[in-house]
């Protein structure tokens, strides 16, 4: 597969920085990252050995340092501020968004939280833990509280000087947030309202009262699954008695979009989406040692599985040499339906309601690609060995452990998930346990049925 551009001009620039870290020309290193942007100089940062990261932070001008922070995943942020003092801290993320502080704090060890958020004044602090009183992946841990909100008895040209005495307004605004005297959100004002109606007329007349507000206990997933259907740009989030505590913008969603995407594909490996692809080793090492050692016990379940059988692979070998065509079969058409209801039960399609003729079609396609490959398989079986029994034997375990990987494709996520159990952590475990005992009992035990 051919690089990107990016991709290319990033691995160009990894190599003249690997070779001036090795000659000790820190000073070209520093006219370096001073040509880059902070985006640039945190995904090159992002890939470099760990040993060269803590060296290249401190060539970084320190007035550079706290936009390449905002760039940079949460735990390498929180790796480079761990030992800061609190001014210095700081200093670092005033220019961050109030959720992306939160989201860097709940990184940081407690006793450096706490001594952060003593610091700020009492209206920041407050902003702050309001998004840390909420999971992080849920809409109020996902908002920003930096927002603008009116009153809907005031004039359209009476916001318009309000918002001129704004040196600024916060990023990706595109709605006004209508709140009454208790806080209540009632509705948005959009400013191409706001520019094109008579400047006379109140906000009342001009809001939109059909925009809708996100609780703040929202699942992320579901907040994901609204931008997109409804192709918000940004959304207010209230809490329990409808009073407007901040909004998700699409920035948000579109990390909330990624990390999605890294989950589903590092889950299957049993692995955390946030894994540093160049951590320490014993880091690493740590993480991935569960799966490993859950992936063994496992394996010595289907091996004790074929211990049952072990006088019929003694008469027939051939049994042997074919067993991994049935399993590896079950394999692949079990983890083709599992993907696909993952997937289907990540972007809110798949559910109770239609459950059952998911499953009613998976088994169709099981049973029909069952028939279609045991056929071919059986013959090409049967002519290698000179024994269409076995042929048929094998033909026959296939439609069933193909049967069996579709039930269970279709079935485990759904009730993995109803059972608190992330489906894409441990369903490819699973699903590769039953489709291997289950293939290994119908082969064994057709051929012991017919060869005893």
């Amino acid at each position: 597969m051919a690089k990107s551009q990016s991709s290319q001009e990033t691995q160009d620039q990894l190599h003249a920085l690997l070779a001036a870290l090795d000659s000790g020309a820190f000073d070209d290193i520093r006219r370096m990252l001073r040509g880059m942007s902070a985006a640039e100089t945190a995904r090159l940062i992002e890939s470099t050995p760990q040993r060269a990261r803590d060296l290249l932070w401190q060539l970084i001008d320190q007035d550079q340092q706290g936009e390449v922070l905002q760039y940079v995943n949460e735990e390498l942020a929180a790796h480079f501020l761990r030992h800061r003092n609190t001014e210095d801290i700081l200093s670092l993320v005033q220019g961050f968004d109030a959720d992306d502080f939160a989201d860097l704090l709940q990184e940081l060890p407690q006793h450096v939280m706490r001594q952060v958020l003593d610091s700020l004044d009492d209206q920041n602090r407050y902003r702050i833990e309001t998004i840390l009183s909420y999971p992080e992946d849920t809409a109020g841990g996902l908002m920003d509280t930096d927002i603008i909100s009116i009153r809907p008895d005031i004039s359209l040209d009476t916001v318009l000087r309000y918002l001129r005495r704004h040196e600024s307004l916060p990023d990706t605004t595109d709605n006004l947030h209508v709140v009454n005297r208790a806080g209540r959100f009632v509705g948005i004002l959009p400013l191409t309202k706001l520019l094109l109606k008579d400047p006379g007329i109140s906000v009342r007349e001009a809001m939109n009262t059909g925009a809708k507000a996100i609780p703040a206990t929202t699942p992320a997933r579901e907040v994901a699954q609204m931008f997109e259907r409804e192709d918000l740009v940004t959304a207010p989030v209230v809490d329990d008695n409808g009073v407007l505590l901040g909004r998700i913008t699409i920035d948000d969603v579109v990390d909330v979009i990624l990390e999605g995407a890294d989950h589903s594909l590092m889950s299957m490996a049993g692995m955390d989406e946030d894994e540093d692809t160049f951590a320490p080793v014993w880091k690493t090492t740590r993480r991935r040692a569960l799966w490993l050692g859950i992936n063994l016990i496992t394996a010595f379940l289907a091996s004790y599985v074929i211990g049952l059988f072990e006088g019929t692979l003694e008469k027939v070998v051939a049994l042997a040499v074919l067993m991994p065509i049935v399993a590896s079969m079950g394999g692949i058409a079990g983890s083709q339906t599992l993907t696909l209801v993952i997937r289907g039960m990540a972007l809110g399609h798949v559910g109770s309601a239609n459950a059952r003729w998911l499953l009613s079609k998976e088994l169709a396609v099981g049973f029909l690609n069952g028939m279609m490959w045991s056929v071919v398989v059986g013959a090409i079986a049967a002519f290698w060995f000179s024994d269409t029994l076995l042929g048929g034997v094998l033909a026959a375990a296939m439609v069933i452990n193909l049967l069996m990987a579709a039930l269970a494709g279709a079935t485990l996520p759904l009730l993995l998930d109803r059972l608190g159990i992330d489906p894409a952590l441990s369903g490819g475990v699973i699903l590769t346990t039953v489709t291997d005992v289950v293939g290994f009992c119908s082969f064994l035990g057709l051929a012991t049925l017919y060869y005893a």
